[in-house]
């Protein structure tokens, strides 16, 4: 009956014999975030609390983002092997591609938990992964350009999403179980519009399909395989994600809002729409900075969810409460993945504005409160 409702061009249960890419992940990332966490204490990578902008409680492990990608690299590589006609040549290659740019993603962003790299090494690092994207051929599809001129789009459109979503979640990467929680409600997100996608335009029109169904649920095992160590608890988290993990996610989120903008704007604008909050919490903590004139790249604890805290919230209801907005933002998503191209971009006009009036009628936009009113030297 729903297939009919929404006039399916293949079964809902096309995407259903992915789920052991989930499973796997969460196995080898929970597994791998373990092992992390006992090297990690070993060798000294850790981080170590500043009363400033790190305010947890005790030096508290890094790796947490090499246990991420195991999860997530044995997940798609499994999926290639449990699955091999659902993935043609190309696709395959894809696969590899994305792993191998998230790989990237991985190591500059584990250098710089351990070594403290300089930003213009960090954002090479992470054109580096856009570059692989590129080179395989992960491109969006929206447009009909000659070359040379679709290289360039391409290239700026690709460099434009990794260095934001990445930045993004590094940015939300302030409490303890803040950025892993929100990017599995985002994957969970993404995996749906993937689904909805196959069913509603045919599985046979999209090279991508299985591609973004594999990359959505192992980056979904993958990260709930890392919570358990890291979500708030009495002492503070086990392990951190570090940059590592944000990077790494937000490498695998641009991928998907790439992927999505292989057919329609539509499921375009709607993977965007998914990654709502941290495009808010971005977009804010710069708005709030300029306005107050404040160094726009020095790190502060004046995000949404720092002045959340501010407001009398515990570090608990203001992760779930983060994870509630995103969910808000997901459902929202899938609306307007059904809705005709000028529908879509109303109801992502309306979202803008919407998230812009709270943001405003909350006064986070003010340098109020004892986070917000902190400064430090530390770029985040």
């Amino acid at each position: 009956m729903f297939d009919y409702i929404i006039a399916s061009e293949c079964p809902l249960s096309w995407s259903l014999k992915f789920w052991p890419v989930a499973v796997i992940a969460f196995v080898f990332a929970l597994a791998g975030t373990w092992l992390c966490e006992k090297i990690a204490i070993r060798l000294g990578i850790v981080d170590k609390p500043d009363q400033s902008v790190k305010t947890h409680q005790k030096p508290t492990a890094y790796l947490g983002g090499v246990g991420i990608f195991a999860g997530l690299a044995a997940g798609a590589l499994a999926a290639m092997f449990l699955l091999p006609q659902d993935f043609t040549p190309l696709t395959r290659k894809w696969l590899l591609g994305i792993i191998c740019s998230g790989a990237i993603a991985c190591i500059v962003g584990t250098l710089d938990d351990i070594f403290d790299i300089k930003p213009r090494q960090k954002v090479l690092g992470q054109a580096a992964a856009g570059i692989v994207l590129l080179a395989i051929g992960v491109t969006p599809v929206l447009y009909s350009l000659s070359q040379p001129a679709k290289l360039i789009v391409d290239a700026i459109v690709i460099i434009v999403f990794v260095l934001g979503a990445t930045n993004s979640l590094n940015l939300l990467d302030g409490l303890d179980g803040l950025c892993g929680g929100v990017t599995a409600v985002m994957a969970a997100a993404m995996f749906l519009l993937a689904t909805l996608m196959g069913i509603t335009q045919g599985i046979s029109q999209g090279l991508g399909d299985s591609v973004r169904v594999v990359v959505s649920l192992a980056l979904l095992g993958g990260v709930c395989g890392f919570l358990p160590f890291n979500y708030p608890r009495a002492g503070g988290a086990r392990i951190f994600m570090g940059d590592a993990g944000s990077l790494l996610l937000g490498l695998n989120m641009a991928v998907l809002m790439i992927l999505f903008a292989e057919r329609t704007m539509q499921f375009w604008m709607a993977s965007v729409a998914v990654f709502g909050l941290p495009i808010l919490d971005t977009l804010t903590a710069f708005t709030r900075r300029l306005i107050n004139k404040r160094p726009l790249f020095i790190s502060d604890r004046g995000h949404i969810y720092d002045q959340m805290m501010d407001r009398g919230l515990s570090l608990r209801k203001t992760v779930n409460l983060c994870y509630v907005l995103t969910a808000v933002y997901a459902m929202a998503a899938i609306v307007i993945s059904r809705l005709t191209l000028g529908q879509a971009i109303a109801g992502c006009v309306i979202i803008a504005a919407v998230s812009i009036a709270v943001v405003w009628g909350s006064g986070f936009l003010k340098m109020t409160g004892l986070r917000g009113e902190r400064r430090t030297s530390e770029c985040k």
